[in-house]
């Protein structure tokens, strides 16, 4: 199979990787707007070509769209009009789904298109970043499988299958608000806490050598590119304000059990937090 891989950073460059190296893509013809990205990702056989939008799809059997949020928005809709009336595929990796659904929703070629979420990923961003076995048994999220084609599903649930990981289905609206509970929550609180650290640092230059294991691994999600998350946070807005919302009532009781030295208010937070060990395990 012919792949077309637009966006050849942690996501598209993992996906290259792993895709080529199981024998899912015979060619992946890479697309992506920074030069330096294109130098490595063809020196680092990331891809085997480098080319234009229009022509990767033009010679692709499948079109894998790994930007951040609002490009593959912008892109999908030119993109089903080249493949209409073909039985060309096109997927996004992309961690919002409603709005990409929206745009597309009564293009007459949205039966080509399977809206998909891998999640997966890590703090690191472009082809340098890229690694093997990045999707390996992680969850991916297929969307609205009713509004796609069953050949263009069987084509992007086989590509996730060789991948290894494990298909869930939900409408996109769904998805979202469960991401922003799960995933975008983590990464805000990740940036909010870092900037708290950096702040305080400015007049106490130690406290960064006193950061252990804790501070490390909850401040870890402050390392991702500002690129991808900012059209993020802004195409899953309402439900990132729903969360943030009930993330704040959350401090402030800590805040008030805290200022009145509740000891006993703050072991029940702590131990209705514990429940989560249920899930998690």
């Amino acid at each position: 199979m012919n792949v077309c891989i637009v966006g050849l950073g942690l996501i598209g460059g993992s996906l290259a990787i792993d895709l080529k190296r199981r024998g899912f893509a015979g060619r992946i013809t890479g697309v992506d707007n920074n030069i330096h990205h294109q130098n490595i990702a063809l020196h680092s056989g990331l891809a085997d070509e480098i080319d234009t939008l229009v022509n990767a799809v033009m010679k692709s059997d499948l079109i894998i769209l790994s930007t951040p949020v609002n490009t593959n928005r912008q892109m999908l809709p030119g993109i089903l009009d080249m493949i209409a009336g073909t039985p060309k595929v096109v997927t996004d990796m992309g961690s919002t789904k409603a709005g990409i659904a929206d745009a597309v929703a009564n293009h007459p070629a949205r039966g080509r298109y399977v809206a998909s979420h891998p999640m997966a990923g890590t703090e690191f961003s472009g082809p340098m970043a890229a690694i093997g076995k990045l999707f390996d048994y992680k969850h991916v999220i297929i969307c609205d499988r009713e509004l796609s084609d069953e050949d263009a599903l069987k084509t992007v649930g086989d590509m996730y299958t060789v991948l290894n990981m494990r298909q869930s289905f939900m409408n996109s609206r769904d998805h979202d608000v469960h991401v922003a509970y799960v995933s975008h929550i983590s990464h805000i609180t990740s940036f909010s806490l870092a900037l708290s650290v950096l702040d305080k640092e400015k007049d106490e230059e130690n406290i960064l050598k006193l950061a252990g294991g804790g501070f490390d691994s909850t401040v870890r999600l402050a390392k991702s590119s500002a690129d991808t998350w900012a059209p993020i946070f802004i195409q899953n807005s309402d439900s990132i304000i729903e969360v943030l919302d009930n993330y704040m009532e959350k401090m402030e009781l800590f805040r008030k059990y805290i200022l009145e030295h509740n000891a006993e208010g703050l072991k029940d937070l702590m131990n209705e937090a514990n429940k989560i060990r249920k899930i998690l395990n």
